[in-house]
Formats: C-alpha cells, sequence, structure tokens
C-alpha cells in the first residue's frame, strides 16, 4: 500500500530519511568501487575511448532526492585532505591506461563538505594527463564562490572539463516531488555558465520517474532529450528508474519501473535528434526483464550504445505487446 507523500521539502526530506536502510561501511581513503569502460566518443575523437571510471568516498550529497540510492555508498562526515587524492592514485594504479577519466561522487564534485577545496589543485595534477575528465554536479554548487572553485579545478586540467547534471526530467510538478531543489530554468543557467567557459556538459535523464505513468515516462523523456540538446548537451544518459532505496518501494502504485521498450524508444528517439551522444544506462538491466524478448532488447540497446545509430526493429513481441514509439515533440 502506499504511504501519503509530503508535499514540502522540508518533510520529504524527513520522509526520505525514515524509509533508509544502512549505509555500507566505507574506508575514507579507498574508493568504494571503480572499473575500466569503453565509451563512444565524437567522429572528432575515436570509435571508443578508454575510460578510467572512480567512484569516489565521500560525505553524503545535501540533497534527499526521492530516487536517489547512492547514499548507500558515502559517509556521514567530510573526508580528510588528502583522502580523495589518495583514492584517486589506489585506483589508477590498478586500471588499465585510460584516456578519459570520470571522477563520481555521489553528490557534487564542487561541493565543499564532499571534497576539500584545498584538495582540488592536487586532484588536477593527478588527472591532468588526461584527455577528458569527467565530474558530477549539482546546480547549485556552479553559482557563485562555487562555480569560481569550478574555473580554478578548470584550469589545472590539460584536457577537457565535462560536468555531469541530473536534470532528471523537464516535467514540473515531478520535477518539484522529486525533492531535488533543482528547477528546469535553474539547469538552463547551470548550462549556461558552462557554456562560456567551455565546460562541456551532461545531462542524466530519467526514464519514469514516479508519479508518471509509462507512456508519460517516455514522453517526457523524449521532452527532456530536447531541453538538454537545446543546451549544449555533448552526452545524455536516459536511466531507466529503478527501486530499492526504501522511499520507492513506499509510494506504492506511484512508482514502477519502466519496461525496456520505454527504454529502446527514448533511445530511439534521442539518436534520432543527432545533436549528442546518447546512452541508455544498462546498469543492473536484468532487473527490468519482464519478458522472454528482455534478453533481446538489451542486446539491441547496447549496440545503439556502441554505434550511436538506431540499429534494427524494436522486437513486436506477442508476450509483452508492442509499446508505442516515443512522440515527435
Amino acid at each position: 500500500m502506499s504511504e501519503l507523500y509530503p508535499t514540502t521539502a522540508s518533510q520529504r526530506d524527513r520522509w526520505i530519511l525514515q524509509r533508509r536502510g544502512p549505509k555500507a561501511s566505507l574506508d575514507a581513503f579507498r574508493p568504494y568501487a571503480f572499473l575500466w569502460e569503453e565509451e563512444p566518443g565524437s567522429a572528432i575523437e575515436t570509435l571508443a575511448l578508454p575510460t578510467a571510471t572512480i567512484f569516489l568516498t565521500n560525505r553524503e550529497c545535501p540533497f534527499r532526492c526521492l530516487m536517489c540510492d547512492l547514499w548507500q555508498n558515502t559517509l556521514d562526515h567530510r573526508v580528510p585532505s588528502g583522502a580523495i587524492a589518495a583514492q584517486i592514485r589506489y585506483a589508477l594504479e590498478r586500471l588499465p591506461a585510460a584516456r578519459c577519466i570520470k571522477l563520481y561522487n555521489a553528490g557534487s564534485f564542487f561541493d565543499p563538505q564532499a571534497i576539500p577545496p584545498e584538495d582540488l589543485p592536487e586532484i588536477a595534477a593527478l588527472v591532468r594527463g588526461f584527455d577528458r575528465v569527467i565530474v558530477e554536479c549539482h546546480p547549485a554548487f556552479l553559482r557563485g564562490e562555487y562555480g569560481g572553485r569550478a574555473l580554478r579545478f578548470q584550469a589545472g586540467l590539460r584536457g577537457q572539463l565535462e560536468i555531469a547534471i541530473g536534470l532528471e526530467t523537464v516535467h514540473p510538478p515531478t520535477l518539484e516531488k522529486l525533492n531535488k531543489r533543482i528547477t528546469v530554468e535553474e539547469f538552463r543557467q547551470a548550462a549556461a555558465f558552462l557554456k562560456r567557459h567551455n565546460i562541456d556538459l551532461r545531462v542524466f535523464i530519467l526514464l519514469r520517474p514516479p508519479f508518471q505513468s509509462e507512456s508519460e515516462g517516455v514522453e517526457w523523456a523524449c521532452r527532456s532529450l530536447d531541453v538538454a540538446a537545446e543546451c549544449g548537451a555533448r552526452v545524455c544518459s536516459i536511466i531507466p528508474t529503478r527501486g530499492g532505496n526504501g522511499a520507492l518501494e513506499a509510494l506504492g502504485k506511484v512508482f514502477q519501473p519502466p519496461g525496456l521498450r520505454s527504454l529502446e524508444a527514448a533511445m530511439e528517439y534521442g539518436l534520432s535528434l543527432r545533436q549528442c551522444l546518447v546512452f541508455a544506462d544498462l546498469w543492473d538491466l536484468e532487473k527490468f526483464y519482464d519478458c522472454d524478448c528482455s534478453p533481446e532488447r538489451a542486446a539491441r540497446l547496447s549496440e545503439m550504445n556502441r554505434k550511436q545509430v538506431v540499429v534494427g526493429q524494436a522486437s513486436a513481441c506477442l508476450h509483452c505487446g508492442q509499446a508505442e514509439a516515443c512522440p515527435t515533440l
């Protein structure tokens, strides 16, 4: 049975926190995960960019987003000075060579309570040899002194800085209920700031967040892709909304995970724009399998991720049905 979801941000913070499980036990001087991957590059770069991805251990994000499960691998306290640099060294010593590096910290890279500001010059020096450095940040930490901190970090790099922002959805009522403390206009302002300073933009978009039907989930993912493209995104990543954080399950029927056909439809639409790289997030995609055709759909999504073109046609499965394609918006 669903529970009544609060109407104010402060009430939502408490409601979300009350439904959490335990956090992982982490070492402040070790990343909680790291991996090597290949990500398609632009035509100017290469077909695939070897990429080192490091999931940094640091203090929990101050925003209590309804859909977030990243808090599970965070600390309750600020890490000591030097800890983040130690984590990066630890991972790079164990990963193959790469041209691109992602430093994901389950929050905002320029949040001083997450990444000690005094450590940014050392971090920049550690990653100076990479062609592209990707970090994530909430728009609130790209304004004022926080924005200046981002520019100083950029100045310490030789390669291209790219900042990932979770737009999530451009549907205003849903975005407000996600408790992210962001508006579409604030996203546009952050994107404009990045463009002015030659910083690339990566955008995370949720497919069927809470409070949306399956068809609405596809429609608003497509509209969100439109806005991200208008704002000059280099990359858009479509993330099927996953349960498992406690809060989403408490919502009951107003949250249902999307089907793979919907992910295919949103991916097809994004690629049809031909304005940026578009990826379907395939992390733990097996959780979304609900039909015998699911592995076939997953393989098609993987191929589209790799080739950056629409390949073949979605399966017209008799069991799960042929979901309607994303509307042209």
